[in-house]
């Protein structure tokens, strides 16, 4: 997410953090579900961690998104804060997430107190990061040193000792906190054992890092925060080491559920809850307020810990997962499933006709309009409704790494065994498509796949909807951009010339196959004068043409 290097925290910083906490955490997932060992070893972590901003960066979005579509200009401090509080809160996910979601609702507390202007500088940075952490650990029935508490508060310590504006405060949070992860191995003996850090404090260091190039337009560098006696975060040895030395691992007599469960109730009843939760089991985490509370335990008994949040109030997205076993519903739990096909694709698709081509040919596919990319949740529904015991994900997009292998992990967790292709490009995915087998053994098929896919460079023709640096240098709001790979090769001022150089430019490397899908805005010529381009100057090399409908570029061009 490009962005101007904020100077104080508004809405639209809110917002910048947001998106870049989320792409921070999307970068890191990997590696903290790998050194997730405590409180369950479990290895979801980072997925979580990823799964909570996702909802919290989708909330604070809606909120601008509500404002452009009654024209009142940028939402006030206090709307987004609080939007990104609400959007954690009710999309928190295991441990982690959910003390995620109370930290940033403690900073929204502060950042939303007393009006727009009150809490927008370095020293309203510092209230909010000692609020946060101070309400998060509060949360926590029983707080554990080496955990992200810890490192919360480290964060907070710091930024307090900090003089200066919003960026030198977030870069004295951001450094305290990796001096206090690196230290957790020596506060928690089954970090120690297993070599690694704790996982939610990793999480926690990687949205710090998001905060410092909100303000300062620069990310940390990158650098290990693992002492030499510790393996590498994410590292084999990480991923394997000890993760079964934790008191919760399944197999070791710790609690076999985790619960989750959003609730409507007032304070008095929440209070009771916590008291009879706290008996049931450990690793208990109640965060929210004002009536809507979001409540993780760890227990034996999962129907006593559903039925106590029925005492209290209303629960409601009851998740149990048992930690052996995967995920199991309180709902309809024991219904006999229809049988599951073997193999199915699933695709995100940008345009009403690339989705019709993508079902055609038997892939479940989901619909990314221009600026509305589905969420990971969206990508999970969609692989559950292909019914399938493999399933083979093409994203079709860069900017959905992230968010396709969240849905991925998510979709594993529930038995299904997922292959994710890393493609950039619709066309990318019809290339995979091509060559798909079901009959072939899930692991040649992929391979198969993820090699033509490989083998396909694409390009896009769009419009500039700004002035901007560009690879091929300043472009204005109006001008046509051929973008190869990626990145913008060619500024021009007509479509059908400019993607007659983009696609001279990509065949002057060779190509047997050339395949153009036509956007709603795409002139009436082009794909004739294309083809004929092709036929006349690159012998022997075959041409097809879609119809894309509404896809945001006027024209996608694949070259096998």
């Amino acid at each position: 997410m490009a962005h101007v290097p904020q100077t104080f925290f508004d809405a639209l910083a809110v917002r910048t953090w947001c998106g870049l906490a989320l792409r921070a955490l999307g970068r890191a997932r990997e590696e903290i579900d790998a050194i997730n060992v405590y409180p369950v070893a479990d290895g979801d972590t980072g997925t979580n961690l990823y799964l909570t901003a996702e909802s919290a960066f989708a909330a604070v979005e809606a909120v601008f998104e509500g404002h452009d579509a009654h024209g009142s200009g940028k939402p006030a401090l206090a709307d987004a804060a609080r939007a990104m509080a609400h959007g954690a809160l009710i999309g928190a996910r295991g441990n982690s997430g959910t003390i995620l979601a109370q930290l940033l609702r403690g900073m929204a507390q502060v950042l939303a107190a007393d009006g727009e202007t009150a809490h927008t500088d370095g020293e309203g940075l510092r209230l909010a990061l000692r609020h946060a952490a101070d309400s998060a650990r509060q949360a926590v029935a029983h707080p554990v040193e080496g955990t992200v508490l810890t490192v919360a508060s480290a964060a907070a310590d710091a930024a307090g000792a900090a003089q200066g504006d919003c960026g030198t405060v977030a870069r004295a949070a951001y450094d305290g906190a990796r001096t206090a992860l690196a230290a957790t191995p020596g506060q928690l003996a089954v970090l120690e054992r297993a070599g690694v850090v704790d996982a939610g404090g990793r999480g926690l260091v990687a949205v710090l890092g998001a905060l410092v190039e909100t303000f300062t337009g620069e990310a940390p560098r990158a650098e290990p925060v693992t002492s030499g006696t510790f393996p590498e975060a994410g590292s084999a040895e990480a991923a394997t080491a000890a993760p079964d030395e934790c008191a919760n691992a399944p197999g070791t007599g710790g609690p076999a559920f985790e619960v989750i469960y959003l609730l409507e109730a007032d304070d008095t009843a929440v209070a009771r809850l916590r008291e009879r939760l706290d008996g049931l089991g450990d690793s208990l985490v109640v965060v929210g307020g004002d009536g809507l509370w979001n409540v993780h335990v760890h227990v034996d008994d999962a129907g006593a810990a559903v039925e106590a949040g029925i005492e209290a109030g209303r629960p409601y997205r009851i998740r149990v997962t048992h930690f052996a076993l995967g995920d199991v519903h309180t709902t309809g739990a024991e219904r006999r499933p229809r049988e599951r096909a073997q193999r199915a694709v699933v695709a995100v698709v940008p345009g009403e006709g690339l989705a019709g081509l993508y079902t055609e040919a038997g892939a479940t596919t989901v619909l990314a309009r221009p600026g509305e990319p589905p969420a990971s949740g969206e990508l999970v529904e969609a692989v559950r409704r292909a019914h399938a015991r493999e399933v083979v994900l093409l994203p079709n997009d860069a900017d959905l790494r992230h968010t396709a292998a969240a849905a991925a992990e998510q979709a594993r967790a529930e038995g299904i065994r997922v292959a994710l292709i890393p493609t950039r490009s619709a066309v990318q995915g019809i290339a995979a498509l091509a060559v798909h087998e079901p009959e072939r053994r899930f692991d040649e098929d992929v391979v198969q796949m993820t090699s033509a896919a490989g083998a396909t460079r694409y390009a896009e023709v769009a419009v500039a909807e700004r002035q901007s640096w560009t690879m091929a240098g300043i472009c204005q709001a109006g001008d046509v951009l051929g973008l190869i790979d990626g990145d913008v090769a060619v500024i021009g001022s007509d479509v059908t010339v400019t993607a007659e150089t983009v696609l001279d430019r990509m065949l002057s490397a060779g190509g047997e196959l050339v395949t153009l899908v036509l956007g709603d805005e795409a002139p009436e010529a082009v794909a004739d004068h294309l083809e004929t381009r092709v036929r006349e100057s690159h012998l022997a090399v075959d041409t097809v043409v879609y119809r894309g409908g509404r896809q945001g570029a006027v024209l996608l061009i694949g070259v096998e």
